[in-house]
């Protein structure tokens, strides 16, 4: 495993709701924009859906970002899948790279992604593996 890990950037956007039974289910769509910045230079692009529950504090989401730019100095792109889950104000997180999303030198990329949050600034940690023959 190779270590990465740095700051981020983001920008959530809410979307207008696809139709009436899910705002009325309260899901919620939002595109994403990301800066990285540390071991990862990249911006990312991606959408995210969430679901809020009429419990304080228990929620869900999902998300897909295309991450472009380069990961200790490799040039390329590759895709993150999110799924998180919050209940009753305990968070679960789960951020993996789609399998052969990788382009360019970031071909056969795989890993784990963890985010962090402290005073309002968003930390990554980034465990990756890339094929040896790069």
């Amino acid at each position: 495993m190779i270590h990465a890990s740095g700051t981020f950037e983001v920008k959530l956007t809410p979307q207008k709701p696809d139709n009436k039974e899910a705002e009325s289910a309260n899901l919620g769509r939002m595109s994403i924009d990301k800066k990285f910045c540390g071991d990862l230079e990249a911006t990312s692009k991606g959408e995210m859906l969430s679901v809020m529950t009429e419990v304080k504090g228990s929620a869900g989401y999902v998300a897909l970002e295309r991450v472009s730019g380069a990961l200790h100095g490799r040039g390329g792109a590759f895709v993150l899948q999110h799924s998180g889950t919050m209940t009753r104000n305990v968070p679960e997180l789960s951020i993996t790279v789609v399998p052969d999303s990788g382009t360019g030198q970031l071909v056969g990329l795989a890993g784990k992604m963890t985010i962090r949050i402290d005073a309002g600034k968003h930390f990554y940690e980034f465990d990756y593996t890339l094929p040896e023959t790069q």
